[in-house]
Order: C-alpha cells, then sequence, then structure tokens
C-alpha cells in the first residue's frame, strides 16, 4: 500500500473516495451546509492506494489555530476527511494512514493535533482524546422570562427585564446572510481569540461558503448586536421552520451581548420555542431564566478531541492559573512511546523536563489530550479507572493546575 500526498489534480479522485467510504455521493447535501470539500487544501490532503494503484482511503488535515488557556494562540492541523472504502477496512488502512499523517505533522514541528470524531471508539486509539463537549439548549417561549439579577445591590437593581449579565446599551439588527458576511467573519474572529478551545476560520472559508451556517450559503437569519458606539460585538444566526427557532451559532464577545441576543430570539413572535444549538452543557442562560426548569439540555455530546505531539512544548505554550509541580507518567501505545516528565508552574507559565522521579500520575497520551483545555478533570478521568494517581492529593492537585480561566468551547465544524 502507497500513502501519498494529492495534487490538485486529484481532487475528484479524493472527494469521490472520500464518499464511496461513507456511502455517499458528491452531490448529497451536507444538512444546512454548501459544497463542505471545498476548503480542503489539497497539500494537506493524503490518498491511500493498493499496489495496483487504487484508491482506498483518504485523509486531510486543514490550517487552524486553536486558543489555549491563558489567551496563547497555537498552530492546530484539524483533521479531517478519513475514510476507508468498505471492502477495505479492517486491513490496517486506517491505521497506516493515521500513523503517516502524525509522522508528517511531527515532521513539519506541530506540537498537537485536533478532530471532531465521527464516532467515538475509533480516534482514541491514535491517542486523541475528548477535550471539549456542546448541547443543546431548548426554552419553551411561554416559560422564557428572566430572572431578576440577584448580584446587584438593591438600591442599583434594575427591571427584570434588565440584562442579567451586565448592563447593555447595544442594539439588535436583523440582516439576511448575505448582507452581512465581513461582519461575521470579523465578530468571530475577534471571540475565538479569547475563547479556550476555538478554532479560526479562515478567510477562505467565508470566501467559499464551505461548512455549515452561517459560513455556508443555506438562507438565514442573522440578529447582529452592536455596541452603544454602532460596533458590531455579537450575533445569534437562525431560522424558523413549524414554530420553532432554531438558532446555528450564538458568538458574543461578553456575556452581556450573549445575554441581549438571547433575549431577542425568545422574544420573537410567532414562535413556540426557541433551540440554542452548541452551546456549554452548563450555559449561565438557564440560571438567568425564572423557571429554572425550563431550559431543557439535550444532545450532550463530545466536540473537540485534541492529541499531544510533543508534550513538553504543548504544556508551555498554554497559561495556567496556580503554581505546582506535578510528575507525569504519560504513556503513547500508538506510537510506542513512554516518557516521564516534571512539570513545574511558576506565576503562570510552566517547564516541562524529562525526569526519573517517582510519578505523581501515570496516564495515555488520549487522557493527557483530554486534560489538555481544561474542560476534563484529571480527578474525573482517576474515578474512572484511566489515571493512576500514586499518591494522596495527586488528582486534587492535578484538577486545579489544569483548569482554564473558563471553559473551553469549541463552535466551529470542519
Amino acid at each position: 500500500m502507497e500513502i501519498r500526498p494529492t495534487t490538485d489534480k486529484d481532487l475528484d479522485v479524493f472527494v469521490d473516495t472520500l464518499h464511496a467510504a461513507f456511502g455517499l455521493f458528491p452531490e448529497t447535501p451536507v444538512e444546512g451546509g454548501g459544497l463542505w470539500w471545498s476548503a480542503l487544501e489539497t497539500d494537506r490532503c493524503l490518498l491511500a492506494l493498493t499496489e495496483d494503484g487504487r484508491p482506498v482511503g483518504t485523509a486531510a488535515t486543514h490550517s487552524f489555530e486553536l486558543t489555549l488557556p491563558g489567551g496563547t494562540l497555537v498552530p492546530a492541523p484539524g483533521v479531517t476527511a478519513v475514510g476507508v472504502l468498505p471492502s477495505h477496512r479492517r486491513q490496517g488502512v486506517l491505521s497506516a494512514m493515521m500513523r503517516h499523517q502524525l509522522a508528517e505533522l511531527r515532521a513539519s514541528g506541530e506540537f498537537l493535533s485536533v478532530l471532531l470524531a465521527s464516532e467515538a471508539t475509533i480516534y482514541g486509539r491514535f491517542g486523541y482524546g475528548p477535550a471539549t463537549c456542546t448541547a443543546q439548549l431548548t426554552v419553551p417561549r411561554h416559560r422564557a422570562a428572566f430572572a431578576a439579577p440577584r448580584a446587584r445591590a438593591a438600591a442599583d437593581a434594575p427591571a427584570a427585564d434588565a440584562s442579567a449579565a451586565g448592563s447593555d446599551n447595544g442594539s439588535v439588527e436583523v440582516l439576511r446572510r448575505a448582507e452581512c458576511g465581513e461582519i461575521l467573519e470579523e465578530v468571530y474572529d475577534r471571540y475565538r481569540r479569547a475563547q479556550p478551545g476555538s478554532l479560526s476560520r479562515p478567510h477562505r472559508w467565508w470566501a467559499l461558503r464551505a461548512g455549515q451556517p452561517p459560513i455556508s450559503p443555506a438562507p438565514r437569519y442573522i440578529a447582529v448586536h452592536r455596541d452603544a458606539d454602532g460596533v458590531p460585538d455579537g450575533y445569534a444566526s437562525y431560522s424558523i421552520e413549524s414554530g420553532t427557532l432554531t438558532v446555528d451559532e450564538t458568538i458574543a464577545t461578553d456575556d452581556a451581548v450573549f445575554t441581549a441576543l438571547a433575549r431577542f430570539v425568545l422574544g420573537h413572535d410567532l414562535v413556540t420555542e426557541v433551540v440554542f444549538k452548541h452551546v456549554l452543557p452548563d450555559h449561565p442562560l438557564r440560571r438567568q431564566l425564572a423557571d429554572f426548569r425550563a431550559g431543557e439540555v439535550s444532545g450532550l455530546m463530545d466536540w473537540l478531541w485534541v492529541r499531544l505531539l510533543d508534550v513538553p512544548r504543548a504544556l508551555t505554550a498554554r497559561g495556567w492559573f496556580m503554581d505546582g509541580e506535578l510528575v507525569l507518567d504519560i504513556d503513547d501505545p500508538f506510537l510506542g512511546e513512554h516518557d516521564r516528565y516534571l512539570l513545574t508552574v511558576r506565576d503562570g507559565k510552566a517547564d516541562c523536563v524529562p525526569t526519573d522521579r517517582d510519578p505523581d500520575l501515570s496516564l495515555d497520551i488520549r487522557d493527557l489530550g483530554s486534560v489538555y483545555l481544561g474542560g476534563t478533570a484529571p480527578s474525573t478521568l482517576v474515578r474512572a479507572g484511566h489515571v493512576r494517581a500514586h499518591r494522596p492529593g495527586a488528582a486534587a492537585l492535578a484538577d486545579a493546575l489544569f483548569r482554564a480561566e473558563r471553559p473551553p468551547h469549541c463552535l466551529h465544524w470542519f
């Protein structure tokens, strides 16, 4: 079997092979989306071919930036378009492609990669761990009243219909998707730079309209929030069908903007319920409602998976929020590696060096990927039987060290 990078001439073969692996046809649209494969970078695509030159597998990466805890932006290849023809599954094709891809990423200087998993059982064995989660929040409109914010001093308490997440002197304007492409791109970029776990959306994605709404050409209304000076600082992309208003994506540069956009869609006439897609499982909006039970969380699932390729570089790249030391004994069975590192954090910066000291925690590389962005507590994995704590207090210290300034969240689909 040969695994080689593609050229522009291979694009049709790559797309046809990928669709055949999933039993689809290139003409079949992604739900709510456009030609998502138009954003593929042909020099970052791989084809697996049999000895007689027949294509049987595909894999690719996108060029993204990932926002780490502490606000650091780092390159993050986004693994995508992974597929093997049904006739060649369970013959080592996928493992060979993933091994080849990881070797190429390392050789090019990358220290991590990310993906969205089509199935939760596939990518753990290649060292990827689920690092962020997403959920859907449904609110019946007749139960959508907001509670008065209790944190304000009684003398300054606003009326119950004021923003529960801070004062908002801005405005909301409704535009069609085709009228505000530049606004969406600029606001999203401001948002993702401050949100741990977020990925960049390269300009070519917006220009090609490749992906899910609001990137795609699917018809959508956009509620654009502007601050007191008229500068856009948030948006909600939505559609209405059969009395349900569905928000594809809510982007806000702060909580007050999110609250203003939520109030807007929850107050829409001729709507029986509002569905917020892709929100944090414990989003504050539920607690802003007068009826806590009005917000129903469903569809909880993993989203961004992280794979570390160079542990010292990865751990020293992110920000940290307390001082401490941990000895991490890390097993990477897919790459056949086993290393032990001393992680030392001082004043928000980390040092990570090889050590022969006794370990505080023993863990698989996939589990380090899960805790890396602060979305999974190491103690959770200890209780699950995946991470071993070698001394009392080690898990609690790891929890405190690996936490982020806010829960990591990724909205981008790729």
